[in-house]
């Protein structure tokens, strides 16, 4: 992608878009996909084998979780714009390649589904970011009028537009959260098992440590998602459809346009609707974006890199977020591709590369899974 033009200030963007009814966040969101263009890093040719400490759990399995068990895994992504459905993005970001050791820990099988978000809220009459008023005082200079609840909805505009226009295929909608996530009069009725989505951080986080879980730093979710194979493409390997077959929910047909719903959904697909990986984890590669608790900076690998020498060990990202292309707004981490990755935009279903939000928006292509530390320690 062409690095991005000089854009007006986040807070006079806010007032910009507030008039129209946008959302805290909407340019961090629509912008997620994209990545600093900082010079490309020395990294690793080729992925070693993933080394585990502890093949198999001495611990009873928690509910609907997959074990992940401790050793070393190679984290990264090569620049994957030779490779076809590779994209038109270096992914610099996701470099260098580097050697990360992890402890074993649990991982939520799907993705947190309506169900499930349904029971935490039911419990803890927990009200999240998306069903919140904005507060007038967090937007100086806003009409009362349009201080108003809601989260963000992908629109395909009517015609084929500049895929630098990133505006034209977003909407702020009042009314929408994750009960309502396509619009106000919409339902989650007989979608229990799809992602719960409009998820803010604090929503995801809220959740987990109901759940008595934490959100996954991102090389715990990197490492889930790979499956136990080392530098592959895609959570099943470097085929993108083999033999044909769609094993993931993503775009197909001219981006933002039209969706030719090949895979089946035109949008979110229920959990475990396309195959496991190989560690038993569905949707680490589309469906819908995923929360990490990493803070997101493009130099991130690097920095740890220099600090940590040959093998860092339990990495849990920078101290502080910094994009250079919005330095005021905070964002953490976010990994998986969604339903509207595509190999014209995007790409990130490609299991090594990153992206990044906003952290007090949500969308309707958001969403989130936990993991549990596990009580094994290595010898």
């Amino acid at each position: 992608m062409k690095p991005p033009v000089h854009q007006p200030s986040s807070s006079l963007i806010w007032q910009i878009l507030i008039g129209i009814g946008a959302a805290l966040g909407v340019w961090g969101l629509i912008r997620l996909a994209m990545v600093f263009q900082s010079p490309p890093e020395r990294s690793a040719a080729v992925f070693t084998a993933t080394h585990v400490q502890i093949p198999q759990p001495t611990e009873q399995a928690p509910a609907g979780m997959a074990w992940i068990a401790g050793g070393e895994f190679l984290m990264g992504c090569a620049d994957p714009r030779s490779k076809p459905f590779g994209g038109p993005d270096p992914m610099n970001d996701a470099r260098p390649i580097h050697t990360v050791s992890l402890d074993s820990f649990w991982i939520d099988k799907t993705e947190v589904t309506n169900a499930q978000f349904a029971i935490f809220v039911k419990e803890t009459n927990y009200v999240t970011v998306a069903e919140r008023k904005p507060k007038a005082e967090d937007f100086p200079g806003a009409a009362p009028e349009n201080l108003l609840a809601g989260s963000i909805v992908f629109a395909p505009p009517a015609e084929k537009i500049s895929l630098e226009d990133h505006y034209r295929w977003w909407n702020y909608l009042p009314g929408v959260n994750w009960r309502h996530p396509t619009g106000p009069d919409s339902s989650i009725e007989k979608h229990d098992n799809d992602p719960v989505v409009h998820i803010a951080y604090e929503d995801a986080e809220a959740f987990a440590t109901w759940a008595g879980k934490r959100l996954p730093t991102e090389a715990e979710w990197e490492c889930a998602a790979r499956g136990g194979l080392s530098g592959s493409l895609y959570p099943w390997g470097n085929d993108f459809r083999p033999a044909g077959r769609w094993l993931a929910n993503t775009w197909q047909g001219s981006f933002p346009t039209e969706n030719t719903g090949e895979d089946g959904y035109e949008g979110v697909s229920p959990v475990a609707s396309f195959p496991a990986n190989g560690y038993g984890l569905f949707d680490v590669s589309g469906n819908v974006w995923e929360w990490c608790c990493d803070w997101y900076r493009p130099d991130s690998y690097a920095t740890e890199v220099r600090s940590g020498g040959r093998l860092i060990r339990n990495p849990k990202g920078p101290r502080e977020s910094f994009d250079p292309q919005e330095p005021e707004q905070s964002k953490r981490v976010l990994r998986g591709g969604s339903f509207l990755c595509s190999e014209q935009y995007c790409a990130r279903y490609i299991v090594g590369t990153r992206g990044k939000g906003e952290i007090s928006s949500g969308c309707n292509h958001i969403g989130f899974r936990c993991v549990k530390p596990s009580t094994v320690t290595p010898q």
